[in-house]
């Protein structure tokens, strides 16, 4: 049965490339493209400055050119990939999940098995933020309340919706748009509060605490229990009370792994130097930016489901790490 175009009527519009990285000669090998498009996310969150931070490791050790497409997130990237209109992106495991299994909305019953795992990144965990004037200092009190939940194709727009219903909390009204946005709609009094998922700390929180008073939301322990069960893609932690400089707390949360994604056809020499590129230089990558301190080739273990790309299987055995002969695909 023929379906229609993934992004017909849906509001994961196409965004312009924002951001060219650092031109280089030419590849290293002949037989490499000159240049990858990587599709990263709105700005407030950690993927617009996570993917800019391990592209340009990339483009140093391939000579391949590497530009930045601003996209909604990890459901958009996906499809960009899927389409090759990308080479490479970033998602997390539950929407990846989503799209090898042709589940969620968004997908439109579509499997998206053109993609492929190249190597874990960091967990994102779901927390969120609310004016300490509003008095607003649990998830439960945001029942009938106008709430935030930051790009519709992203993870914590694909989730927290879920997650709201699943815990029985009835927002008034979920509203969609980037990291910067919500909080800005938050400080002007549009938004009760804003939840989001990225990399912590999340860039966009850091602002907001950095300008006038936040309450932190995280989860109490029965909250955390009901939506591990609902939707095992997420476990739960802890982060810690210097995560942010004014939650006074360490915040329960519960949260998802990070994946580097690429598309099948990626030549796998390319793939092999790019993962090699990127967890080989863990400390330059930490220097960018401190969400990679969990870039490391041990994390491949957070992917069960994934295929991965020969190339990146290549290296990642090199260092040590299992791959099931199963979780290799070409």
């Amino acid at each position: 049965m023929q379906r229609r175009s993934l992004l017909a009527g849906t509001s994961l519009a196409l965004a312009a490339p924002a951001l060219v990285g650092r031109a280089f000669a030419q590849p290293r090998n002949a037989g490499w493209p000159r240049a990858l498009n990587m599709g990263t996310a709105a700005p407030g969150g950690t993927y617009a400055l996570y993917g800019p931070a391990w592209g340009q490791l990339v483009a140093e050790a391939t000579g391949v050119n590497v530009s930045y497409r601003t996209t909604q997130g990890p459901n958009q990237n996906i499809i960009l990939v899927q389409r090759r209109e990308v080479e490479i992106g970033m998602a997390t495991m539950g929407v990846a999940l989503q799209a090898w299994n042709g589940q969620g909305d968004w997908t439109q019953g579509n499997r998206f098995r053109d993609i492929r795992a190249l190597f874990p990144m960091y967990d994102t965990p779901f927390h969120g933020i609310a004016l300490k004037r509003s008095g607003i200092t649990s998830m439960a009190q945001l029942a009938g309340k106008n709430i935030g939940v930051g790009p519709r194709g992203g993870t914590p727009g694909t989730y927290f919706p879920l997650i709201m219903n699943t815990l029985g909390y009835r927002p008034a009204a979920i509203r969609f748009g980037s990291g910067s946005d919500m909080t800005g709609q938050m400080s002007d009094g549009l938004l009760d509060a804003f939840l989001f998922a990225a990399g912590v700390p999340i860039p966009t929180f850091a602002e907001a605490e950095a300008q006038g008073e936040i309450n932190f939301l995280d989860f109490t322990p029965e909250e955390v229990t009901k939506l591990t069960q609902a939707f095992p893609e997420l476990s739960p932690s802890m982060l810690p009370t210097n995560t942010y400089r004014t939650a006074g707390r360490e915040l329960r949360v519960v949260g998802m792994y990070n994946f580097a994604i690429g598309h099948r056809t990626l030549d796998e020499g390319l793939v092999y130097s790019l993962v090699k590129a990127v967890l080989g230089q863990n400390a330059r990558l930490k220097q960018a930016i401190s969400t990679a301190s969990d870039t490391v080739a041990a994390n491949a273990s957070k992917n069960t489901f994934l295929p991965f790309h020969p190339g990146a299987a290549r290296y990642l055995r090199e260092v040590g790490v299992t791959i099931p002969d199963n979780l290799v695909l070409a």
